[in-house]
This record gives structure tokens, C-alpha cells and sequence, in this order.
């Protein structure tokens, strides 16, 4: 057996190396879907739901920042702040943004 056939039954017996991209494609794509529905769209859904509420703010409203004070609207303005009712005769400038949540209002519900 001379040395140029042995080689090439050397080759022939060893598979193709395979690329470790393609080897690793199909997991990445399914970790970026996973990814996508269980992080990405829910707080994009978040995001849009937050900013709906603070484009229909209005005068009366009770209101939760993201400090955790609690009030009621006194006036919305035109830019992005508005004012706060926190306690008799004591108002509070804020901005839209601050606004975590709107408090359904007990008595609505009730009637």
C-alpha cells in the first residue's frame, strides 16, 4: 500500500466538517422567538397601554405615580406636565410620564 492511497482512503473515511454556524442557527432563531413573545411584545403592549392612559388624563382623575403618591388631577396642561391635588390647598407640578397608574373610582363602579 503505497502512501498516495492511504491517504485517500484517510479522507474518504472523514466526514465533511460541518460549519458550527449552521450547527447553531436553528437554536439561536428559536432563543430570538422565545425572546420576542415572552420579553419584547409584552412590554411593548405595556408601553402603548401606559401610553394611552396618559394621553386621556383628565381633570378629576385619581392617579398613582411612580413614587407611589397618590392624588387627584387638578389641571391638565398643554405640554407634559399637569397638577397634581395631593392634600387640601397642597398642588404638585408633574410630568405625564410620572403616572403609573389611573384608581378606578369606587363609587362608579358601585352605581
Amino acid at each position: 500500500m503505497n502512501l498516495a492511497s492511504f491517504l485517500s482512503l484517510a479522507q474518504a473515511a472523514t466526514p465533511a466538517p460541518s460549519s458550527p454556524l449552521s450547527s447553531m442557527a436553528i437554536p439561536m432563531i428559536a432563543m430570538g422567538v422565545i425572546f420576542y413573545f415572552l420579553i419584547i411584545r409584552p412590554q411593548s403592549k405595556r408601553q402603548k397601554d401606559l401610553k394611552n392612559l396618559v394621553s386621556s388624563l383628565k381633570t378629576g382623575d385619581k392617579v398613582v405615580t411612580n413614587s407611589g403618591i397618590h392624588g387627584i388631577i387638578a389641571n391638565v396642561k398643554e405640554g407634559s406636565t399637569l397638577l397634581l391635588k395631593v392634600a387640601d390647598n397642597v398642588k404638585i407640578e408633574i410630568s405625564k410620564d410620572a403616572i403609573a397608574t389611573v384608581e378606578k373610582d369606587s363609587s362608579a363602579t358601585a352605581s
